[in-house]
């Protein structure tokens, strides 16, 4: 088994503004309804920008969302219960969105149907409390229509946000969190791996995090895998210190983009952000 690791410093996010902008963004879809068009609309009558009801009803288990495909020139607007036949049979078709499960108060539950690069993504995400989350859960699983088990793969992850608030929380001088609260795991016919993160606080109140990778051959190509590995070792540490630190310097500027704003204005930007996502003005 190969093990590498990298540990990066990023700004710390505060959990009570968290909490009240997961909830306030719940609240604001949850009194949402359909509009003309399968449009989905706010309670102040705008349209949430690139949601589109395309199959069953709003906000109801099996509902299915995406963007309504351009109509050709000439041919008039595509009818919203036809706009997602065919969606995924083609490269740039409408991404699938469909809700599992809707419990503001218990759990949300979306699944994704992509194609992609001839590839057939089904991509699961479950939020546990979403009003105040307590949990987030991924599974990822993948196929190349008759590519055979060499083109197949699955993962499942999960981030625990008790655990990485109290991690987080910990003395500067205290030792790391015996369990990692984020994890995720990959499968493939040929290997086997792990992800890890687990913050720490620092004396300056930002937050350390070790992302941790640990990667083994499966079955009789063990062996090849360890060969594969001590090869590629430096670019696989290489790749991992680029994409965490590019991950980290976004997050600093996510969050010094964010207006710590509270209450009515916190939901109403909130609301800006839904309806016009590129901070454009509308004309």
């Amino acid at each position: 088994m190969a093990r590498f690791a990298h540990t990066v410093t990023v700004a710390a996010l505060d959990r009570g503004w968290f909490e009240e902008a997961a909830g306030a963004l719940v609240d604001l879809l949850d009194a949402s309804r359909e509009g003309p068009g399968g449009s989905v609309v706010l309670t102040d009558g705008r349209p949430v920008e690139g949601l589109r009801l395309l199959k069953g009803r709003h906000l109801r288990p099996g509902a299915r969302y995406g963007e309504v495909p351009a109509a050709p020139e000439g041919a008039g607007e595509v009818p919203v219960e036809h706009a997602d036949a065919g969606a995924g049979d083609s490269p740039g078709a409408p991404q699938a969105v469909v809700l599992r499960t809707w419990r503001p108060s218990h759990s949300v539950e979306v699944e994704s149907l992509v194609e992609e690069d001839g590839m057939s993504l089904k991509v699961g995400l479950r939020l546990s409390e979403p009003r105040r989350p307590r949990a987030v859960e991924l599974s990822l699983s993948g196929q190349k229509p008759g590519g055979g088990s060499l083109y197949r793969f699955s993962g499942r992850g999960k981030a625990d946000l008790a655990a990485w608030w109290a991690a987080a929380d910990r003395l500067p001088s205290a030792p790391p969190a015996a369990r990692a609260p984020v994890s995720g795991r990959a499968v493939h016919r040929l290997a086997k791996a792990r992800l890890t993160l687990t913050p720490r606080p620092a004396e300056d109140g930002s937050w350390r995090i070790t992302v941790v990778l640990s990667v083994r051959g499966r079955w009789l190509l063990r062996p090849v895998g360890a060969v594969v590995l001590f090869f590629a070792r430096g670019p696989v540490e290489r790749g991992l210190r680029e994409a965490a630190e590019s991950a980290a310097e976004e997050w600093n500027t996510a969050l010094a983009e964010l207006t710590p704003l509270h209450g009515e204005a916190l939901r109403a930007e909130i609301a800006d952000a839904l309806v016009n996502p590129d901070g454009s003005t509308a004309l």
